[in-house]
């Protein structure tokens, strides 16, 4: 529908901003809504304003299960603001880490959701893993109190979201889904983008924890359209590193300088994400995966499942997304040449091999 879509592209224009403004720029904090969606669905809280503009008391203690490239940071951040953490990985080391800053580290999710906290942070790698963490036997459903708040960072099938809402709904438990956009540079410095699926008043409250992680907060509606908006984004997203990572090499292969050619797409029509900030040309950025051999950042095998739930969610719907499924065999293709865990951006990689 036209408000969707009007949603959509809100999502796209403040994620590919504020990944392009990472160095603290952006300090204009406002709030939006997208054309021709009721205030509470399409509302944009950027950090400053959901604190004034919701009555619920402080979400104090505070559990976080996840601390991988994007959870650590993000709960390193609510640490910086105050909020006394409970955390638990399966990575004894990450948790450690956590530990040092002051969090206190527990053995399994249903150990965080049993420490008093009021509200927990997921942040998952897929599917199986929100399973477990929700509905598992050491899971946190069964756990925690009634009136506490469940917020899901990680990228997952919207069906499972609303799943999961449904079963904490009916223990009294608010929920919210919350993937986030702008990759480990923006976890680590505070300035993610959220998209948040769940009741206005829950997403109002989730809002207060998630503005010290992140600088742009959309309220996409009901539970789970914040997943739908999440897959969309990343579904371009795979869509333009493999269309940035052809016209890079094209131009390389016929002579031009790569940082030349990157110079001259990055102010012309040509521009995009990217080739600005995330050039997978090895030797043209410096401080991005294809500058350290493709290592950090977010893995292919994590982009390539992100596509699966795209492709899923558009056969479910009979929605033709023929370069969206040609996305998912390229990096199908990338993680079998051995980049699984290797950036996403290694997708040059697999365009710059030479045509027999």
């Amino acid at each position: 529908s036209p408000n969707i879509l009007s949603l959509i592209m809100s999502v796209f224009t403040v994620a590919s901003s504020a990944a392009v403004r990472l160095g603290g720029a952006l300090s204009r904090r406002t709030v939006v809504a997208a054309r021709g969606v009721t205030p509470s669905a399409g509302c944009l809280f950027t950090r400053g304003v959901a604190a004034s503009a919701a009555n619920y008391s402080e979400d104090q203690k505070v559990g976080f299960i996840g601390l991988g490239n994007m959870g650590g940071h993000m709960a390193a951040n609510l640490l910086k603001a105050g909020r006394d953490l409970v955390v638990f990985d399966v990575n004894d080391t990450a948790m450690k880490t956590l530990e040092d800053k002051g969090a206190t580290a527990v053995g399994s999710p249903k150990e965080v959701a049993a420490a008093g906290v009021s509200a927990v942070v997921t942040m998952l790698p897929s599917n199986p893993h929100v399973e477990s963490v929700y509905f598992g036997g050491n899971g946190i459903l069964n756990v925690l109190s009634e009136g506490c708040l469940a917020i899901d960072a990680s990228t997952v099938e919207p069906s499972l979201s609303q799943r999961v809402g449904a079963q904490a709904a009916s223990q009294n438990i608010a929920f919210v889904d919350a993937p986030v956009s702008g990759g480990v540079a923006a976890a680590e410095g505070g300035t993610l983008t959220f998209m948040v699926g769940g009741e206005e008043t829950d997403f109002t409250r989730a809002s207060k924890l998630l503005e010290h992680m992140g600088h742009n907060i959309f309220h996409c509606g009901a539970v789970g359209t914040g997943q739908a908006a999440k897959i969309c984004n990343n579904m371009l997203l795979a869509i333009g590193m493999i269309g940035t990572s052809e016209a890079m090499n094209l131009g390389v292969t016929l002579g031009i300088d790569p940082k030349l050619l990157a110079n001259i797409i990055n102010v012309s029509s040509g521009r995009c994400w990217s080739s600005e900030v995330y050039q997978p040309c090895p030797g043209v950025l410096e401080g991005v995966p294809s500058s350290r051999g493709y290592t950090g950042g977010f893995g292919s095998a994590l982009m390539l499942k992100d596509l699966g739930l795209a492709m899923s969610a558009a056969n479910d719907n009979k929605c033709s997304v023929p370069l969206g499924s040609l996305s998912q065999q390229i990096y199908t293709i990338n993680c079998a040449q051995g980049n699984a865990t290797k950036d996403f951006s290694s997708v040059y990689t697999v365009v710059s091999k030479k045509q027999e």
